[in-house]
């Protein structure tokens, strides 16, 4: 199951990563750095880590031959990190992110179904407090607004 998670991790980095690279320029007309600038950072940071985790995982699950049996699980994380992308466009970051968390949550984490309902509202929240607010940087916009 964390070889599952880790390659939706993965995946989902990949597609960051690609998007932080290709929309957003990385320096200004004037210079200085660009909105480009963090996000690929992130980016970076978070294919590298998953691919250092990824490693680590693969190395202890030699040893124990079961995990390799959850590919449903692999499929079903990649599936659910392209629609992700998907409501991303269509909906914004703050509703795309408060729906992934629930699907992914409710498929690692069954059965606390309290725990994941507020971590899937409060994770959101804190993203687009630390984007908006703090940082001075939006989250990615919706085709379609909702009336929240």
């Amino acid at each position: 199951m964390r070889i599952a998670f880790l390659l939706a991790v993965l995946a989902g980095g990949v597609f960051y990563t690609y998007i932080a690279f290709t929309d957003l320029s990385f320096l200004t007309r004037s210079g200085r750095l660009g909105p480009g600038f963090f996000p690929r950072i992130i980016g970076l940071s978070m294919v590298t880590i998953t691919i250092w985790c990824l490693v680590d995982a693969l190395r202890e699950a030699r040893a124990d031959e079961e995990q390799f049996g959850s590919w449903r699980d692999v499929v079903i994380l990649i599936v659910v990190a392209v629609l992700y992308a998907v409501l991303l466009r269509l909906f914004g970051g703050f509703v795309a992110t408060f729906i992934y968390l629930v699907i992914m949550l409710s498929i690692l984490n069954r059965g606390r179904h309290v725990q994941n309902a507020v971590l899937s509202l409060v994770l959101p929240v804190a993203v687009y407090l630390l984007f908006d607010k703090i940082l001075n940087a939006s989250m990615p916009p919706a085709l379609f607004d909702l009336p929240i």
